[in-house]
């Protein structure tokens, strides 16, 4: 009688544990529970919406819902590309340093009390292929210096951040350009110009998820990097297009955020990063990659608003509005892992 040891080995970890189920796997992969998961952020954010109307009606009074569109404006444009880097199962933490360069340059091209530059729209599309540079840039080192997205983003993000401050000389340029300036003060339709910005990006971010070449390849490499490449993928080439893609998105946040504020300095980004991060997972993308998508952003993004509005009408402390995001995030990542797929956490 002989033991055939081959066929020992080669059964990997993941196999052994797809045997014999956790209680865990269980619980949270039925057929059931993924599809509460699917539609678990929406039904999240019609209960918010009631649970926050029935303790202050103000809530949907239209001037505060107006207030909440433009609030989402900027969270919105920047959680958009972030999406497609999450997609891959990967990170960008350089949302803020791209956000401020594009805050920056448009700043210092459009009139402004620091200088005598007044290049009004070519100021907007300096800053967003400035933005897109980098995007471009990280996806590069990333890729072909094969750097974790986590470190080479982290450095990106502080490289940003320092041209910016330095740039600006330390202190806060005013946005004086009427013109850019009416994205943030003008309305079309009782909503601010912001609002349908962020609303155009949206759309192009649907097209290139759902209807390019490129979507396709980033929800496959996300799915499965092996597979893909087998597939014929270009692996660089759709992580830097992606990177890139990010960096278009963080140009036109950092153009709102400036017209919005009316100024660029060296805290204009601050707090945005985990504003995204927290929109996209909320919505129900999976950090692991493969699955959600821009839709499922732009309901994460109507959540984190519709929250933090709700406690600041509802008078709550901002602690405890930072507690309860985090215990949002938490609970979002859970529902959003597969058991069976994710065998192992690290």
């Amino acid at each position: 009688m002989t033991i055939n040891a081959e066929h020992i080995k080669t059964m990997t970890k993941s196999e052994r544990a797809g045997a014999m189920p956790t209680v865990g796997s269980r619980l949270f992969s039925g057929p059931m529970l993924k599809r509460l998961r699917a539609y678990a952020p929406a039904l999240v954010l019609i209960a918010l919406c009631i649970l926050i109307t029935i303790a202050n009606p103000n809530f949907i009074e239209p001037r505060n819902l107006v207030r909440i569109a433009n609030s989402a404006s900027v969270p919105l444009t920047l959680a958009m590309g972030l999406t497609f880097i999450i997609l891959l199962g990967s990170i960008d933490l350089s949302v803020e340093g791209s956000l401020s360069v594009a805050a920056m340059v448009t700043v210092l091209l459009a009139t402004n009390d620091a200088n005598a530059n007044a290049y009004g729209w070519l100021a907007v599309v300096a800053a967003i292929a400035a933005s897109t540079a980098m995007g471009l840039t990280t996806g590069i080192i990333q890729t072909y210096l094969r750097i974790p997205s986590f470190m080479a983003t982290l450095g990106v993000w502080f490289i940003g951040l320092g041209i910016s401050v330095y740039m600006l000389g330390g202190s806060a340029i005013r946005l004086m350009d009427p013109a850019i300036r009416d994205l943030a003060l003008s309305r079309f339709l009782g909503l601010p110009f912001a609002v349908w910005v962020a609303l155009a990006a949206f759309l192009i971010a649907c097209t290139v998820q759902y209807y390019t070449r490129l979507g396709r390849h980033i929800i496959a490499i996300g799915g499965g990097e092996d597979v893909a490449e087998l597939s014929g993928i270009n692996l660089r080439r759709v992580r830097i297009m992606a990177f890139g893609l990010a960096g278009f998105f963080f140009g036109i946040a950092g153009v709102l955020a400036a017209a919005q504020l009316g100024r660029s300095d060296a805290v204009i980004a601050d707090g945005r990063l985990f504003a995204a991060v927290t929109a996209v997972v909320v919505g129900g993308t999976a950090l692991t990659g493969g699955e959600g998508g821009v839709v499922n952003t732009l309901v994460g993004v109507l959540i984190v608003t519709v929250l933090s509005n709700g406690m600041i009408l509802l008078g709550v402390s901002p602690y405890v509005q930072q507690t309860a995001q985090g215990l949002m995030i938490i609970a979002a990542v859970a529902l959003s892992l597969d058991r069976l797929r994710l065998q192992i956490v690290k």
